[in-house]
């Protein structure tokens, strides 16, 4: 039964992503934090990779209510580079 629930440090990082997203099972969960009490590097790694993914979701909110656009002679100029590309 214990050999069931050791794992090693690549699947429980493996784990720790599928988990992140809400698609690891429950007894996956359950090796996961197991392999926790023996393996505080894993354990480091899954507190990073949620705090940066955390870090990446509030920054990209913030980049999709802001409005990029490029003004009328930005677009004139591409159309011009456009052109002189096509000849």
């Amino acid at each position: 039964m214990l050999k069931k629930l050791h794992i090693t440090c690549n699947e429980a990082t493996t784990i720790c992503d599928k988990s992140q997203y809400k698609e690891a099972s429950f007894f996956e969960k359950i090796k996961l934090t197991l392999h926790f009490l023996g393996c505080k590097i894993c354990k480091l790694y899954t507190r990073q990779n949620k705090r940066m993914s955390g870090l990446y979701k509030d920054k990209s909110a913030a980049c999709k209510n802001k409005i990029n656009y490029l003004s009328q002679t930005d677009k004139e100029v591409l159309k011009k580079q456009i052109k002189e590309f096509k000849v």
